[in-house]
């Protein structure tokens, strides 16, 4: 029985560039089938919460997505800090690296991996 729930109501969105980079890095690590995407928020940072990306086993209280192609793990208690947020992949001169667009973010860090709700 699969617990996967459709693009549609997914939490987050991912760019075009950031899904070439995290099916990429999946690939470079062999990251197996039975790991996801973990998307989710931990206490810290300069802001008082920083994200948390990257791949990981399915938990307790995880709901699954399949968003873009990619299994995505999620706490249920995290959507509430993270509905409508935009993940991108930037590889420009200036900066490199997952960026977070967070609708729900009061402020954010100058670093951008991290905020405050």
């Amino acid at each position: 029985m699969s617990t996967a729930v459709d693009t549609a109501f997914a939490p987050v969105i991912f760019t075009e560039g950031a899904v070439k980079e995290l099916l990429k890095l999946k690939d470079q690590q062999e990251i197996g089938e039975n790991f996801g995407l973990r998307v989710g928020v931990e206490g810290g940072g300069c802001s008082g919460m920083s994200y948390v990306l990257g791949f990981d086993q399915k938990k307790e209280g995880d709901q699954e997505f399949i968003i873009s192609g990619i299994k995505v793990f999620m706490h249920k208690a995290h959507q509430m800090y993270l509905l409508g947020m935009q993940v991108d992949w930037q590889d420009g001169l200036n900066s490199r690296g997952f960026t977070f667009s967070n609708p729900n973010a009061a402020s954010s860090c100058g670093c951008g991996s991290s905020f405050s709700v």
